[in-house]
C-alpha cells in the first residue's frame, strides 16, 4: 500500500491545531493543510511542524476538504478536522494499514468519540458514531454540500477499530456560536431544496427532539454534559427549522 498523506482544513485553530498534527506524525507520510484566511498563527504553526499549508478563502466544508484531498501527493488519505485528534490505539493501526501489499477496502469508516465538556461522550446518540474519513480518492471524493459534508465511495468500504477524538466545543459559548453558523447553513440548503415548515413543527421539534437526545439516546447517562448537550441539540434542531421559515418568508 502507499503511503498515507492525512489532510486538514482548518480556520483560527492555533490552540488546537498541535494536538491535532501531533497525533498524526506517527503513521502520516505528510500532512496537507488548507488554512482559510486565519487571522492567528495557525498557518505558521503548521507550516513549522512541516506541513504542506495552502491559503484557500473558504467555499463551503465539502469543497475546500476535496481540495485538500486533490493537493495530496499520496492516493490514500485521512480526513481529520483540527479539532480531533488520531487516539494512539488508532495510530497504531494506520501504521500497520500504511505497511500492508494492500488492502481489502477502498475506504474505511471510523469510529468517533466526542469529548465534550472534558467527558467522553458514550451516550447521548454519540456512543456509536463512525464517519468515513480513510479512503483511496482514485475512489471517493467529498460532496459538496453547505454542511454536515461527507464522502461518497465507489469502492468496497470497511471499519476501522479504534477511534478519533474529537474535541468540537472549547465552551458552551463557543457551542453557540457553532449552533449560530451551522443552522444557518443547513436553513439555506433546506431552502435551495425547496423544503416547508410550519410554525407548528417549530414548537414541536424542540421538546421532541430533547426527549430523544436526553430519554430515548441515554443523554441523562452521560451526567451533566449530556443534559446540556441533549438541550443544545434539541436547540440546534428547532432553530434549524425557525431560520428556514425565516428565509422562506423573505423570498
Amino acid at each position: 500500500m502507499p503511503p498515507i498523506s492525512a489532510v486538514i482544513i482548518a480556520k483560527n485553530e492555533e490552540d488546537k491545531i498541535l494536538s491535532c498534527l501531533g497525533s498524526l506524525k506517527s503513521f502520516a507520510a505528510e500532512i496537507v493543510v488548507v488554512d482559510s484566511l486565519s487571522a492567528d498563527r495557525t498557518a505558521d504553526i503548521c507550516r513549522s511542524a512541516g506541513c504542506r499549508v495552502f491559503i484557500r478563502e473558504f467555499d463551503g466544508y465539502g469543497n475546500q476538504k476535496q481540495f485538500a484531498v486533490d493537493q495530496a501527493v499520496n492516493d490514500w488519505v485521512i480526513s481529520v478536522d483540527a479539532d480531533e485528534e488520531i487516539s494512539p490505539a488508532l495510530a497504531s493501526e494506520l501504521a500497520v494499514l500504511a505497511s500492508a501489499p494492500n488492502l481489502p477496502f477502498d475506504a474505511y469508516n471510523i469510529p468517533f468519540s466526542l469529548v465534550y465538556m472534558g467527558r467522553v461522550m458514550k451516550h447521548s446518540g454519540l456512543g456509536h458514531e463512525t464517519h468515513l474519513r480513510f479512503f483511496n480518492r482514485k475512489k471517493g471524493r467529498f460532496t459538496t454540500t453547505p454542511v454536515h459534508e461527507g464522502i461518497v465511495t465507489e469502492g468496497r468500504t470497511g471499519k476501522l477499530k479504534n477511534r478519533i477524538l474529537h474535541y468540537s466545543y472549547r465552551d458552551i459559548r463557543h457551542h453557540l456560536e457553532k449552533i449560530n453558523i451551522y443552522t444557518t447553513q443547513a436553513a439555506e440548503g433546506l431552502t435551495a431544496k425547496g423544503k416547508k415548515y410550519s410554525g407548528f413543527t417549530v414548537v414541536c421539534k424542540f421538546p421532541l427532539s430533547f426527549f430523544t437526545i436526553y430519554i430515548l439516546k441515554g443523554g441523562i447517562l452521560d451526567g451533566y454534559p449530556g443534559l446540556i448537550w441533549s438541550w443544545l441539540s434539541a436547540f440546534y434542531a428547532s432553530l434549524k427549522i425557525a431560520k428556514t421559515k425565516e428565509l422562506q418568508k423573505k423570498q
